[in-house]
């Protein structure tokens, strides 16, 4: 396999805390507001420039996914870019999905010193990095780059379970 893992960081812990409304910029507030949905939400922070995001692209591999996955809410959110992306996602098939939005975070820095390292309160360390909500809690983090979608495609499946506490 051509893709290396580095860290797989797995947060399955029902009612993992995020940052209050108030600590929060309007685009965080607004995730926050959809991951609160019943419905399981993939929040996505990805970069036009990053190769690892550009190789989940390929061969329409989200589009594909999203496409497979119509119960389930995608949120793309553009970091540490200063355009949104939509054209390059719209050529990979991504964009005119009912259950798919697509956000510009307003830090476009790449600079180590400024760039945003934080969203709703969770670490952003690294892109791609993909988050699975469930009724607003934090059910799995993948921080480690380019995504395999089997292991999405599980961690959606296990997000829709009722989970026990």
């Amino acid at each position: 396999m051509k893709r290396v893992v580095g860290i797989i960081l797995f947060l399955a812990m029902a009612g993992l805390a995020i940052a209050s409304d108030g600590q929060l910029l309007p685009i965080e507030r607004k995730v926050q507001e959809s991951v609160r949905s019943s419905k399981v939400t993939v929040v996505h922070l990805w970069a036009p420039w990053c190769p690892n995001c550009m190789a989940e692209l390929a061969g329409n591999a989200w589009s594909r996914f999203v496409g497979s996955n119509p119960d389930v809410n995608f949120i793309f959110v553009t970091v540490w870019n200063d355009s949104d992306g939509a054209k390059l996602l719209a050529a990979s098939g991504l964009g005119t999905q009912k259950n798919f939005e697509l956000l510009l975070h307003p830090n476009a820095s790449r600079r180590q010193a400024d760039q945003m390292k934080t969203f709703m309160g969770l670490p952003v360390t690294w892109i791609p990095s993909t988050w699975v909500f469930k009724d607003g809690e934090l059910r799995y983090a993948l921080n480690y780059g380019e995504l395999h979608f089997d292991m999405l495609q599980q961690l959606v499946r296990d997000s829709s379970d009722e989970w026990k506490r």
